[in-house]
């Protein structure tokens, strides 16, 4: 799968309001940004990125994934530092 593929995959699917992947091979980074992630506990945000991604994952497609999670606040103050 291409980065958009996995990108538009996970957006359309959680309707996110932006999702920015890198890869190597099998193995995808993926950072999401969405205020929905606010208050919500770690695991559940890993459980939500990898639901539309499970079938993907469990065919081989995609073999191993970095996840990070911002909400659009999040997002603005991380993208100062880096």
């Amino acid at each position: 799968m291409t980065n958009e593929e996995v990108a538009s995959l996970v957006k359309d699917k959680l309707g996110l309001q932006e999702v920015k992947v890198k890869s190597e091979g099998t193995h995808y980074q993926i950072i999401a940004i969405d205020d929905q992630f606010e208050g919500m506990s770690r695991v559940k945000k890993q459980q939500m990125i990898y639901s539309p991604l499970s079938e993907k994952i469990a065919d081989g497609t995609i073999h191993a994934i970095t996840i990070k999670t911002f909400s659009s606040t999040q997002w603005e103050r991380e993208k100062l530092f880096n």
